[in-house]
Formats: C-alpha cells, sequence, structure tokens
C-alpha cells in the first residue's frame, strides 16, 4: 500500500509518501513545500509530483475536540466538524481543511491523524480546568505525533520500551511534555495550542484578567485573536519569530525574547520532573530543538541542579545523546518523524489491525 502523508503547517506544507508492506515502510517521496498561492494548490502541486498515485492520504490534523481523540476515516460529517473547529486553531486547522478540500475528489481512502491523541492518557487533575463544568472545555494537548516519534525513536535507542522522559518540541509552536512509563500524563498546551511555552508568534501561558482588560479597553474580539496568534511570543517580544536571527542579534530585546523563551522551557522541565518524580531524560525535537545547540545549552545549563550535564562538543556535534555520561538526568536532540507514525498508524487502520476509534468520554 501507498500512503501519502500531508502535514499543513502555518506556513509550510510537509509530506512524505510510503510504501507499506507486511509492517516494512519505504520512503519513496518526500520534501517541505512554501505555500504561496493557498494549501489547496500547495497539495495539488505535491499530488502532481509524485512517482506514483497513492493508494490512501493521511492528513495531520490538530484540533479534534472530544470528538474525534485517534487516527479516524475522513468523511464529509467530519469534515464539516473540523470545519467548526478551525477556531481553535486558525494557524493550523484552517490549513489542514485546505489540505483535505485538495484530495476529496481523488477515490482514495483518506484519514484524519489528530495531534490530540497522543494525550488522551492525561488524568483528570492534568486535563481539568478548575472553572464549572463546560461542554468541551478541557485541556487537550497538541503535537502528540512529534512526542510520540521521539518517545519511539528515545525507547529504541535506550532499549526502553516505555521509558519516563520529558519531550520538549521547540519550533513555531512549543510544547513540553511528562511520559511516565510510554503515556503522556501532563503537557503544555491545553484547550487551544496557544498555553504553555513561549512561541514564535503566541505567548504560552498568560493571565485571562488581560484579555478581559484589553476588552474592557475596548479592543475587539478579533483584535485579541490576532495579538494571541500572530503577534505575541518571539515575535511580540523581540519583532521577530527566527530564534537564528534573535541569537545573531545583541539588543536587549532580542536577548531578553531569548532568555524568556529558555526560562519558560526549564520551568516546566522542573515542574514535570516532579510531577513524574524523577525522569530518564530530557528530549528535544523540531525545528529549534533539533537545530539550536545555543538553546540546548541553556536550557540543560538551566536543568545542571537536576543532574544534567551537557557535552558541549555532542551538542555543536548535533548527536542524539548530548548529555555527559556522567549526567544522572540525560539530554538527547532527536529529529521528529511525524509522518512515518502516522503513515504507520494509518495502515494498520486500513488493514482492520486495529478497531476504528471512537471518542474517549470522560
Amino acid at each position: 500500500m501507498r500512503i501519502l502523508v500531508v502535514n499543513c503547517g502555518s506556513a509550510t506544507l510537509k509530506y512524505k509518501f510510503f510504501a507499506t508492506e507486511d509492517g516494512a515502510m519505504e520512503l519513496l517521496a518526500g520534501g517541505v513545500e512554501e505555500v504561496s498561492g493557498g494549501y489547496r494548490a500547495a497539495v495539488t502541486a505535491v499530488l502532481d509530483g509524485l512517482p506514483q498515485a497513492p493508494d490512501a492520504i493521511a492528513h495531520r490534523v490538530v484540533h479534534g475536540g472530544d470528538r474525534f481523540p485517534d487516527v479516524s476515516k475522513l468523511d464529509v460529517r467530519m469534515l464539516n466538524q473540523l470545519r467548526e473547529l478551525s477556531s481553535l486553531a486558525p494557524l493550523h486547522n484552517g490549513p489542514a481543511v485546505e489540505g483535505i478540500e485538495a484530495t476529496l475528489g481523488l477515490g482514495v481512502p483518506l484519514i484524519a491523524a489528530f495531534d490530540t491523541a497522543f494525550h488522551r492518557s492525561l488524568p483528570e487533575r492534568a486535563w481539568r480546568y478548575a472553572l464549572p463544568e463546560l461542554p468541551g472545555v478541557r485541556r487537550y494537548g497538541f503535537h502528540g505525533w512529534s512526542h510520540r516519534s521521539v518517545m519511539e525513536r528515545y525507547a529504541e535507542l535506550s532499549g526502553n520500551p516505555r521509558p519516563t522522559i520529558i519531550t520538549l518540541h521547540l519550533g513555531g509552536g512549543c510544547s513540553a511534555t511528562a511520559i511516565q512509563q510510554g503515556q503522556s500524563i501532563d503537557t503544555s498546551m491545553g484547550y487551544t495550542p496557544l498555553e504553555g511555552l513561549v512561541m514564535g508568534t503566541r505567548p504560552g501561558d498568560l493571565d485571562p484578567g488581560i484579555l478581559a482588560h484589553l476588552m474592557y479597553k475596548g479592543m475587539s474580539l478579533e483584535e485579541i485573536r490576532r495579538l494571541l496568534h500572530y503577534d505575541s511570543g518571539l515575535q511580540g517580544l523581540a519583532g521577530s519569530q527566527d530564534m537564528r536571527e534573535l541569537l545573531r542579534r545583541e539588543d536587549h530585546a532580542a536577548c531578553m525574547a531569548v532568555e524568556i523563551f529558555c526560562y519558560r522551557i526549564v520551568k516546566y522541565v522542573g515542574a514535570y520532573l516532579s510531577a513524574l518524580g524523577g525522569a530518564e531524560a530530557t528530549v528535544f525535537t523540531g525545528g529549534i530543538g533539533e537545530n539550536s545547540a545555543e538553546v540546548r545549552r541553556r536550557v540543560c545549563l538551566g536543568l545542571s541542579w537536576a543532574g544534567l550535564r551537557l557535552d558541549e562538543s555532542r551538542n555543536q556535534r548535533g548527536e542524539e545523546c548530548i548529555s555527559a555520561p556522567e549526567s544522572t538526568l540525560a539530554a538527547y536532540a532527536i529529529r521528529t518523524d511525524e509522518e512515518r507514525v502516522i503513515a504507520r498508524e494509518a495502515g494498520y487502520l486500513l488493514a482492520g489491525a486495529v478497531p476504528e476509534p471512537s471518542p474517549r468520554h470522560r
């Protein structure tokens, strides 16, 4: 079976095309497309450039609410519900819906792979907000395929199939996840992908009273939405969301933006170490986590109290294990491969190797 995985991000489209047979997977094609003419056009261009026609297409979808917690076959009803949820993750769900629409007429099975799936194991103390019961309002967590991908790779490297680790997806969007014996038990993103760590254009944790104050002062709902999704985070602090640029600059705004970014990560890792009662490793991934030795260095130095000792040479070379042998808390930098995990799970679903998923109600 040939499975195309389409991963529509906030500014780019990533794709990988796999041939799967008897559990083995071969990468036939893949790449990253800049999106200038819209996601439908970008997906169409990808389809036109494939060496063969796909037998199935799997789309990564960020937010499924409490309706679609796992890998699911797409139909018109589901697509309409995804359109309704786009306001909760406008940087991602909108592009995903456009990508899905570009593949509707191909006559092959379409699969939705939800980022929230990995975090279905969150206990109530982690997913519940201190609010009266409001339908659908709870912490879902995101970047699930990335956290799962690097957890599985760490398990291979360590020989422990059910590791207890903290994973850090650091890119345009950023999230931390506490994984206990192979299951997510807490994660920094919540009801939407706005909560938690400082991100490229999103603020992360924020006192909700600020939003009430802004509305009281006359800011419209649309202006607040734009502020939170497009004009905050590194962009709001220093005028750029490009970590490489900020690390090159020497002005106060850039230096403080990087310091706040790293401080928030250290704070979350410290909290998760306490919640887990200790961990084997901290694992960096995502565009910044995989490629910025300086960000990894700063975070690791901030965790020296937890027994993390960075090997500067390994870190600069970008090896997978970047901690020193004497480190009691290991550190790894592992490249995420969301698309491979999605293709594998989509293949299982289509082959009937796993039951058709159904929403998990809590």
